[in-house]
Formats: C-alpha cells, structure tokens, sequence
C-alpha cells in the first residue's frame, strides 16, 4: 500500500506540473544543398564537397543575420537572440539537407517562422553568392502546422513518474521495514531471545461498547 500511494501521488503531482505548463510545438524545414548539373568524372568528390557545405551552411542557418532578417520580415515582437534561442539547425548525418526547427507555444505561429527562416536563407545565400560553384540552396520540405506539442510529453514524463514511484516506494518500505523493531513471529522471539517460545497471546479487538463497560467497572 505504501509503494502504491507514493507511486499515485507522485504521477499525480507530475500530471499537474505538466499540465500547468505551456504546451510547446515545433515546426521544422529541410533545407538541399545542391548543385547545378555539370559534366564531371568525379561525382563522388562533389557530393562529398556538398556534404561538407551543408555542415557550414548550418551554421549559417542558426545565426544573427537570419534572425533578424526574419524578425524584420515577419514584423515579430522579439530579440535576435529570444528567436535563436528556439532555433535548431543541424545537418542530416551523411546527407546534403540540413533540419531546420523552430518551437513556439503557437503551432501556426512555428509553422511560419520556420518556412521564414527557409526563405531568409535561401536570399541570404543568392546575394552573398549568386553563382559560385553553381550551389543551388532549395527548401526541400515546407514546414506544416504541428498537431502535437514536443513538450511537456506527457506520456513520456508519466512512465518516467511510474519508475521513479517504485523506486521511490520501495526504497522507503525497506527503510521502514528496517526500523521496525515489532516482533511479528514466535520464530523471531526465539531468535532474538534465545530462548523457546512457551506460549502466545493472540491479539484480539474489544469494541468501544465492552471498552466502555470495563471503565464503568473498573470505576465501581
């Protein structure tokens, strides 16, 4: 019983921390770094040439100069940094697309600065370098609006609750059960006394009516 209430209390406590937050949703993009098509007898060099362009264009992706062409373009009431501190970028291991996500606590509002930022890049790269190397930069996938908040995650946050209950419950039955110096067996009393046990006086409950009745006696 101890391991069960310790267990409900704290998925309950969980369950209203979690829905006391704000739910947060993401939205994301992803971004090919491509190439115009050129004759070439080494098509495993430029695409390994384009893998390592994607892991600099990352960085680009999440940095000052793309935030604040989005802030300014979308008209947001928000710092530079306030809006990188919700952006991610990263590079889809062995690939040429880049992730690019973005969380608010509005879905559609994620869904539109994060196709933004797709479009701030894309200008971004065209003036800085319109044609070197032929690199053609493309939104590959537009971001949708969210369905479903990333966090809290309740299911998630409940199962961790569940564990950390038990483990909680019974670390503590143990501990009780360890300070507990109730004799609960004849066998125990022989053991700590040494001694046989000769008899037991089985325990029995006097209703409060006969309880009352043997104070009035005692009383007389």
């Amino acid at each position: 019983m101890l391991i069960i209430l310790v267990v409900v209390v704290i998925v309950g406590a969980t369950a209203a921390i979690d829905l006391a937050r704000m739910p947060i949703y993401e939205a994301s993009i992803k971004i090919l770094i491509g190439q115009k098509s050129q004759a070439t007898d080494n098509l495993a060099g430029e695409v390994a040439g384009l893998q390592d362009l994607a892991l600099t264009m990352t960085e680009a992706v999440n940095s000052r100069p793309i935030a604040e062409a989005t802030i300014q373009k979308l008209d947001l009431q928000m710092s530079p940094a306030h809006l990188l501190k919700n952006l991610s970028a990263e590079q889809i291991e062995t690939t040429q697309f880049i992730q690019v996500q973005y969380r608010d606590s509005q879905p559609e509002r994620a869904q539109l600065i994060a196709n933004t930022i797709g479009e701030v890049f894309l200008d971004k790269i065209s003036k800085v370098s319109p044609s070197a190397n032929n690199i053609t930069p493309v939104v590959w996938e537009r971001a949708v609006v969210p369905n479903d908040p990333v966090s809290p995650n309740l299911g998630r946050d409940r199962l961790l609750a569940v564990v950390l209950g038990l483990m909680v419950g019974v670390g503590l039955a143990f501990l009780l059960e360890y300070l507990d110096d109730n004799w609960r067996s004849p066998e125990e009393v022989e053991q700590v006394a040494g001694v046989p046990t000769l008899g037991v006086i089985p325990e029995f409950a006097v209703s409060k009516h006969q309880e009352a009745r043997n104070r009035k006696r005692k009383g007389d």
